[in-house]
């Protein structure tokens, strides 16, 4: 029962992210008004003596109006959405192509798109109906010149859309979006993780019984799961749950996704309703999961360091973004197992720790721009930025990252102001790293 209920909610948050969900509700609003105008007349002698004085000569001729203003929306809309599509694709060659989905499905974005459909709606329904009772003129013109007040709310719109669109792919703002929505992501999932049941583990718990394996049914990209509800399973079968992907992996079907350690194997039933709980979302869901803003900004700094692109002050804006968000990720450590009221272990997943989460981010960067001196500088800056805030193991992890730029810039500076350049600068600042005074010698390197 719990499977047919869950599938009408999984299908509602869909709709919820998609790029239809604003415009549908609005164009439904501007439908249910046309309706009002229609259906729902009011004859002239019930409207104040003022109104009558706005009513046109006759609603029949305007049908050339209604016309016109239909035909100027639909070229209004047409031209706004080939402009995005122009602006998406220098967006898409300029920064990375996972933003172009997010860039249009923007929640501004959405809401005009809904006032365009909405208003060619509601224009389109009053010239289906041109024919009005004697005595209702009135409120028939009323319904014309809202129209055409929507045409003009259109007009502003649109003036908007042109302002925010070109905002929108300016590299300051991308990168702002884009750390604003990991670290929405990433404070949502701490606020989630609160209570002594949320516990970090170092070793899964066994409790000596067999583990029995669940395959998925589907391919796809397993972005979350509802993890309350895996450990209300768990306890009904007295059992413990360990996933063995990580958020975000790409799944295929009939894979072993998790496993339950029980004494007796689990029933088809029981199976259905654990899939139940898992969320999957193609592409990447900062939302779901904040890792993926991280690499994101990454794969931005990596197109601006390409030969075609070779803007280098766009991967360290980058640089500085992927710096506060790792040393907030110090700060606080994802859980990895949920615990009952009673102090059983019930469900355990794997969470990526700080060092391979720090490879996959830095080391990129670090490859393509191993001949940009900067970029090299940019690298061990956040390095010693974010030892600032590390624990004993976290700083032996940064210490390694930052020996391997030392000998990155020391094969990279050849010449001597270079290399003067790069040595004043390296052991420079507050820091808890150990760095030499100078670079070493590019044959000890």
């Amino acid at each position: 029962m719990s499977v047919l209920l869950s599938w009408p909610i999984h299908l509602l948050k869909a709709f919820r992210q998609s790029i239809a969900y604003l415009p549908s509700l609005l164009a439904l609003a501007y439908a249910l008004l046309s309706l009002v105008a229609l259906l729902l007349p009011i004859s002239d002698d019930r409207l104040p003596a003022l109104l009558t004085m706005l009513g046109l000569e006759a609603p029949e001729e305007t049908r050339a109006l209604l016309a016109a203003l239909l035909g100027g929306m639909i070229s209004l809309m047409v031209f706004s959405f080939s402009m995005v599509m122009s602006v998406l694709s220098q967006a898409g060659g300029q920064f990375s192509h996972k933003l172009v989905f997010g860039l249009i499905s923007e929640r501004p974005h959405q809401w005009v798109l809904g006032h365009y459909l909405g208003t060619i709606l509601f224009t389109l329904m009053l010239l289906m109906v041109p024919d009005v009772a004697e005595g209702q003129a009135t409120w028939r013109s009323l319904a014309i010149y809202l129209a055409c007040a929507m045409v003009i709310h259109c007009l502003a719109l649109f003036v908007y859309f042109i302002h925010n669109a070109s905002q929108s792919i300016q590299v300051d703002a991308v990168a702002a979006d884009l750390h604003q929505s990991t670290l929405a992501s990433l404070q949502a999932l701490q606020s989630r993780q609160q209570g002594k049941e949320w516990r970090i583990l170092a070793v899964a718990p066994s409790s000596g019984h067999r583990q029995h394996a669940v395959h998925a049914r589907r391919a796809g990209y397993l972005q979350n799961a509802d993890l309350t509800a895996l450990a209300e399973l768990a306890r009904r079968v007295d059992g413990v749950v360990h996933l063995h992907f990580r958020f975000g992996d790409y799944v295929v079907e009939g894979l072993p996704i998790l496993s339950l350690e029980a004494a007796a194997a689990p029933e088809a039933s029981w199976c259905d309703e654990v899939r139940a709980t898992l969320t999957y979302v193609e592409g990447e869901s900062i939302t779901e999961h904040h890792v993926f803003g991280m690499t994101q900004l990454m794969e931005v700094a990596l197109k601006a360091l390409s030969p075609g692109i070779n803007d280098p002050g766009t991967a360290r804006l980058c640089l500085h973004r992927l710096t506060d968000l790792l040393r907030r990720r110090l700060e606080w450590r994802p859980c990895d197992a949920l615990f009952d009221q009673d102090g059983h272990c019930r469900v355990t997943w794997q969470v990526e720790d700080f060092e391979s989460l720090l490879y996959r981010l830095f080391q990129p960067i670090l490859h393509y721009g191993r001949d940009d001196l900067s970029i090299g500088l940019g690298v061990l800056k956040a390095l010693k930025t974010l030892s600032l805030f590390a624990e004993q193991k976290d700083l032996e992890t940064l210490q390694a990252h930052a020996d391997r730029v030392v000998e990155t810039l020391s094969q990279a500076a050849s010449h001597p102001l270079d290399r003067r350049f790069v040595s004043a600068r390296l052991d420079d600042g507050i820091h808890q790293l150990s760095l030499p005074a100078a670079l070493p010698d590019r044959q000890e390197a």
